[in-house]
């Protein structure tokens, strides 16, 4: 029988979204401070200034598509629990993210919506990646851009995301992540040229070896400093972009 992703997490956590230390959601908050900032930045570098149109698949409490909007993109926000939903949108300091409850693979959108596509921490959560990243390759116009970031198949990412996790974050539940649903860089690009989508650029992301990474590891708890940075190395997280297809 296979091990299936314990997703009904996510609703759950309320206030916790924001406010909890003891709680591996604190993770994922430092790993958005490293990731948000590159993902704006090279929207606007690769596709140049304006309000571009920016989806974020699976956005959860709001950590990637509230920065967003405060840096003046056009973003929806795309998510299967109503209740991580509601958390988001209380956090919109600009008031302007359109939040809405669907299936990320299977959307209620029409071609060519969206200027950029974002996957953060999603891929991993869903049985039929491939689905998920042809949906974003439908609702993105000729050129834009695909973000996704996610773990690695690997003996290193079981120990350090999935056993790690369990063994020195306080109250990380069971089967937050599976390793069977992990996916190799090299599965992945395969998905996008199935699509239409070339990747552009992969890079790794790992914990910052300093006071507050063994802070963590004493308390159990993830101190506010905490920091991801990236790493060349794709053997645990990685993240990365894709192109679609330009129109001749």
């Amino acid at each position: 029988m296979k091990t299936t992703v314990n997703n009904a997490v996510y609703a759950e956590l309320g206030a916790r979204w924001y406010d909890a230390d003891d709680d591996p959601i604190a993770l994922l908050r430092a790993e958005a401070a490293l990731r948000n900032p590159w993902i704006a930045s090279t929207i606007e570098r690769e596709l140049g200034p304006g309000p571009r149109r920016v989806l974020d698949l699976g956005c959860g409490g709001g950590f990637l598509a509230n920065y967003l909007a405060a840096r003046g993109f056009a973003v929806t926000g795309v998510d299967s629990a109503v209740e991580s939903l509601a958390v988001a949108a209380a956090h919109d300091g600009t008031g302007r993210v359109t939040y809405r409850p669907g299936d990320a693979t299977a959307l209620d959108v029409p071609a060519g919506s969206f200027d950029a596509v974002c996957a953060m921490d999603l891929l991993e959560h869903v049985e039929e990646p491939a689905r998920l990243v042809a949906e974003a390759a439908r609702v993105l116009v000729p050129g834009g851009l695909f973000f996704f970031y996610t773990f690695n198949r690997t003996l290193r990412a079981w120990l350090l995301a999935v056993k790690g996790v369990e063994w020195f974050v306080n109250n990380t539940p069971r089967h937050m992540h599976v390793l069977r649903l992990f996916i190799k860089p090299r599965e992945l690009a395969a998905m996008c040229r199935a699509r239409g989508l070339t990747v552009e650029e992969l890079r790794g992301a790992r914990p910052r070896l300093d006071r507050a990474f063994l802070a963590l590891l004493r308390t159990g708890s993830v101190p506010r400093n905490f920091r991801f940075v990236f790493t060349p190395s794709l053997a645990t997280g990685y993240l990365g972009w894709a192109r679609a297809r330009q129109v001749s």
